[in-house]
Order: C-alpha cells, then sequence, then structure tokens
C-alpha cells in the first residue's frame, strides 16, 4: 500500500502535469480538469488582473484566452512550503497542495484544491485554484542571500555616506517621486516597503506631526483586536515576546522603527491638497503643504491612496442636537475617559469605536448611556472573535497569506457562515443576555459575520471585552435611539418624557466612504470615472482596490494588516510592470 502523504503528493502532481499539457489543447481537456461549479482565481499571474472565474465553462474559455501569451510551465508542487495535505476548506475536505509556476514575464505560486467527482467517477478535479504572481523575472527582489552589498564592498572615503545618502534620498531637492503615497498606516507602509525593494522610487505624505500617529492619538485604551501572529507588516515580523493583542502606542512605534529599518521616504506634518493627471504626459500634478506652511508641486506618475477610511467623520444629520449644549465630538476626536470622571455621558453607536469608548468612560468614572442605532453583531475576542484566525496558528506566514489569498469570495462567504453559527453557540450566553435587555442583534448579510461586514461597510459590529458585560450588569445603560424624542440642552429627551443628562455626547457613527475624499481631492470627473471604492458590488473582487483603476495612475489600499501585507505585494508588482513597460497603464491593457 502506498504511503498516503507520498499518495497525496502524486495525486496533486499528476493534476498539475495534466493542467499544464491541457493548456495547449482543445477547451475540452482543460475542462474536465474542473469541477462543474469550480472557482479560479488568479492574481496577475495570467490576466493582469485579480479575477475570480466560477464554473468550469467560464474557467475553460478564461484560461485559453490568458494562457497563449501568458505562456505558463513548470508546474510542480513547492518544495520548500506546506507539502499536499487532506485539509477542510469551507466544510469540504479536499487535498490542498502549494505549487510553484513561471510565465513569459514571472514567477508565481498558487494553491489547487483537488476533490473526487461523484459525476466523473470520483476523479480528482479541481475545486479551487489560486494563480498569483510573485514576481518578474529580471527584477527579483534582492533578499537574504541576493541582498545588496552596500558601501563596505566598495567605499568613497571622500564622497556621501549612508546618512548623507538617505537625507538626499527623503529631502526630494532635486526631483519628483515615482510614487506618491497618501497616509502613513499600514497600508502606506506596507505598499512604500514593497515598492522600495523593487527600486521604486517612493515618497509617503501624512498630515500628522510623527510617523505612527494615526494609532498614537487613538483612544487611550485602544489594542488592537485580532492577534499578533496575524499582524505582521512586509520583511519585518514583529518580535517573538511581543503581547498578543498589540497596544496601540506600541504598534505606533513600531511603525517609526520601520520606517528608519526599511529606509522610507516619509514626510510628515504634510498635507495633500488634491491634484490632477495629465494624460498626455503620464503623471500627476499634485500639491502638498508642509508642515511650516510651503508648498510644493510634483509630478508623480502614480498616486497611491493609503488613508485607510477616508478620514472624514460621517456625521449624521441629526435633527435637534444642535441644541445640545454640552461636549460634542466624533469618536475620531475623542481621546480619555480620565477628562470626564463624575460626569454624564452619551455614546451613539455601537460598534467597536462605541462600545470601547463607553467602557473606557465607565472606567474613568463617568456615568455612561449607550445608544443603539441599528441592530449590530456582538460577540466575544475569545474564542469566537479568532475564529476566522485558525490557520494563522500553525504553519508559516507566507503559506497562510497564500491560503488567504486563495479562497474565493463564495468560498470565504461560506465559510463566515459556518464561523458565525459556531460563535453564536459559543457566545450564546451572552447573546441572550443582550436580546433580553433590548439590544438589537445581527449576524450579517445571510449571517456571513463580522468579516463580510468589515468588507462590505467597514463597520457594523463589535468585539466584546467586557462592555457587553457592563450592559448586562446595568453598569452601562442601553437605550434605543428610535426612543429619544429630540435632544436639548441638558441632553436627551426621550419619547416617555424622561431625559438623559449629559455633559458629553460622543457620535461614534463611522467614517465617509473613500468616493467622498476622492471627489474633495481630485474633483467629480475622476471620482465618477472610478466609481464605487470598498465593498464587492455584484462581483468577487474588492472594487477598485489593488488594482488599476479607472484613472490611470491612481490607486487604491486599505484593510487590516494582513490585507495590507498580502496585497501590496500585487499592487508593488503592477506599478513596477507599469514603470518598465511590460503592464499599460489603462485598465484591462498589457
Amino acid at each position: 500500500m502506498l504511503d498516503k502523504t507520498k499518495d497525496i503528493y502524486v495525486s496533486a502532481q499528476s493534476w498539475l502535469d495534466e493542467f499544464e499539457r491541457a493548456l495547449g489543447k482543445p477547451d475540452a481537456a482543460l475542462k474536465r480538469l474542473f469541477l462543474a461549479d469550480g472557482f479560479w482565481r488568479d492574481v496577475l499571474a495570467l490576466s493582469w488582473n485579480l479575477q475570480t472565474i466560477a464554473g468550469a465553462d467560464p474557467i475553460t474559455r478564461e484560461l485559453a484566452a490568458r494562457a497563449p501569451k501568458a505562456a505558463p510551465t513548470n508546474f510542480r508542487i513547492a518544495p520548500n512550503r506546506a507539502p499536499p495535505r487532506w485539509v477542510t476548506r469551507a466544510g469540504t475536505n479536499t487535498i490542498e497542495a502549494i505549487f510553484d509556476f513561471e510565465t513569459a514575464i514571472g514567477r508565481g505560486s498558487g494553491i489547487v484544491r483537488l476533490v473526487p467527482d461523484p459525476a466523473d467517477g470520483d476523479r480528482l478535479k479541481a475545486w479551487t485554484l489560486l494563480t498569483a504572481l510573485d514576481e518578474l523575472k529580471g527584477y527579483e527582489e534582492q533578499l537574504g542571500t541576493s541582498r545588496p552589498r552596500g558601501q563596505a564592498y566598495s567605499r568613497d572615503f571622500r564622497g556621501p555616506n549612508w546618512l548623507d545618502l538617505r537625507n538626499a534620498s527623503r529631502d526630494y531637492a532635486d526631483r519628483d517621486p515615482a510614487v506618491l503615497v497618501v497616509g502613513g498606516g499600514q497600508a502606506g507602509l506596507a505598499i512604500a516597503a514593497r515598492l522600495k525593494q523593487l527600486k521604486v522610487d517612493t515618497l509617503i505624505v501624512d498630515r500628522e506631526a510623527r510617523i505612527g500617529d494615526n494609532w498614537r492619538k487613538r483612544y487611550h485604551a485602544l489594542t488592537l483586536h485580532n492577534q499578533v501572529q496575524v499582524n505582521h507588516l512586509p520583511y519585518m515580523p514583529f518580535p517573538p515576546n511581543w503581547p498578543t493583542y498589540i497596544p496601540k502606542d506600541k504598534l505606533a512605534n513600531w511603525f517609526e522603527a520601520y520606517v528608519d529599518a526599511m529606509e522610507l521616504n516619509f514626510w510628515t506634518g504634510t498635507e495633500f491638497e488634491g491634484g490632477a493627471y495629465e494624460e498626455a504626459k503620464g503623471h500627476w500634478t499634485v500639491r502638498l503643504r508642509r508642515a511650516d506652511g510651503s508648498r510644493r508641486t510634483m509630478h508623480p506618475r502614480h498616486v497611491i491612496m493609503a488613508t485607510g477610511v477616508s478620514g472624514i467623520a460621517n456625521i449624521p444629520d441629526i435633527p435637534t442636537l444642535s441644541n445640545f449644549k454640552g461636549t460634542l465630538v466624533h469618536s475620531s476626536r475623542y481621546e480619555d475617559g480620565e477628562n470626564w470622571t463624575g460626569k454624564r455621558a452619551i455614546v451613539i453607536g455601537t460598534g467597536n469605536s462605541g462600545h470601547d469608548i463607553a467602557q473606557d468612560l465607565y472606567s474613568s468614572g463617568a456615568e455612561v448611556t449607550l445608544v443603539q442605532r441599528s441592530p449590530t453583531l456582538v460577540t466575544n475576542i475569545e474564542p469566537s472573535a479568532q475564529l476566522a484566525y485558525a490557520t494563522y496558528n500553525e504553519g508559516t506566514l507566507e503559506d497562510n497569506d497564500l491560503i488567504a489569498a486563495s479562497m474565493p469570495t463564495p468560498l470565504a462567504k461560506k465559510t463566515h457562515v459556518m464561523l458565525t453559527e459556531q460563535s453564536k453557540e459559543l457566545d450564546k450566553e451572552l447573546l441572550e443576555g443582550l436580546a433580553r435587555v433590548g439590544f438589537k442583534l445581527d449576524f450579517g448579510e445571510a449571517g456571513t459575520g463580522w468579516q463580510f461586514k468589515y468588507l462590505t461597510r467597514g463597520g457594523g459590529y463589535y468585539f466584546n471585552v467586557g462592555c457587553s458585560n457592563l450592559i448586562l450588569e446595568g453598569k452601562i445603560r442601553l437605550k434605543q435611539f428610535s426612543d429619544i424624542d429630540s435632544f436639548v440642552a441638558e441632553g436627551a429627551r426621550m419619547k416617555d418624557g424622561s431625559t438623559i443628562a449629559a455633559d458629553l455626547i460622543v457620535l461614534s457613527t463611522g467614517y465617509k466612504p473613500q468616493e467622498y475624499l476622492v471627489r474633495k481631492l481630485f474633483g467629480d470627473g475622476v471620482a465618477d470615472h472610478v466609481g464605487p471604492i470598498w465593498g464587492f458590488g455584484d462581483g468577487f473582487e474588492l472594487r477598485n482596490m489593488y488594482a488599476r483603476t479607472k484613472q490611470p495612475g491612481l490607486w487604491f489600499i486599505a484593510g487590516s494588516l494582513a490585507q495590507c501585507r498580502i496585497n501590496s505585494k500585487y499592487l508593488a508588482l503592477q506599478i513596477k510592470a507599469i514603470e518598465e513597460g511590460i503592464l499599460g497603464r489603462e485598465e484591462g491593457t498589457a
């Protein structure tokens, strides 16, 4: 009897061999390799797009159209990665194999998941296939054994040293960057680091006074809500002694260290005031205002918006709110509950920020009322909120990132429905208690849970770190926004005639979509041309994220540290390919 591990390896490699042969044959040879309801996700490797194709017939047609030019070859089980194995994904038992391959212009990696097809004598067929570009031939990153030699190898004792060169690079006194990154959070740092390794001249600008202030200036008690093993930046993992949940100031300080260690060009205290694209010249004319009030015009070929959320506070039009005579702040401006000891506060909004701010105020000795405007998903931070990251508890970061990239959206949704049901059972006592006290719960569209709330609307959920328990104990009062009749000078007057007195009202009502910022900075024409940003619309990929948009030279990157780490690689490869003339600037051209 064959060793089971060897048998799985042989089966996976046999499928890859047959797949490579079939790419040059009639469509029928390809079609018989995929399940009728299978998926192919291509990340730049064959299509120069981020795209997901569903169904054996569409997959066959797209592969037949793309393969001749891309010329994929040398498909083999990746020798230094997790070996082929049986796993369960989206409730299906499948052989999962990581492989390497080459194309005419680059090298890539992928994952194939094989399951028996009962309609074809249990023949192993592809349920999902990922093909992802890793590097461009001739433009490989200089890492590890191929690292640059540096000045010590051939020193010029009378010329500039490393620090002189770094200062000159950062100053941009006599040149413009090829790429301007707007925003210095995890998205901006990740893409700038990737471009740096590809030798694309890149400048980050951020309006805050200090690197990391986008985290440092958030409310006092903030820590990340997912665990450290998921959250590394490219090239520099967090030290192994770091806490499971990273405090905001620790992360902010790491951002400073990261910029220095990765030699990223970064201008703090710099406001991006907008720009216009000059199509004939293939570059932008952008306006920057420096910390000292001076202005600089630059002509980058690419602008990457890495502002995450738009940064424009969503302040709903609440009739009578202007009657309130106390302090009114949006959650983005809230700092510390210690300023409100012995005072009364109303927090409007029941997402993560609303709950955390309410808990911070209560812990500081304030009397707090939390006001719910719409149903909210609640899940305990452990173990429920961490179920989605289970793969990151074992294996390498590189393998887990590829696994994350490989899951087609429909199967990811199916997975998150299952995880949501699991978390509802784990959190049953908490959820039943919240329902008893009048908290309105939901579990995402079609039960897809918090992850898809984040991917479609950027919020609408709370990871319970104690505030829900305080609500159940009556220590933080809960009210429904629909029960408020009006706001008055001293607080909120309820429909039953009572008044909730307040010295402070915090609007934890989120941010406007990125489209608002695009319209403000680039005008209606660009905003209308680009269209919606984030969410899925009718497709399987996030709209206008990590890929070419309809506006040449305008790119978007956002998301969690993990999303930015994974997708910055693919965004950087596209820009490098454009810079080297391999890829066209226009969307869909190659």
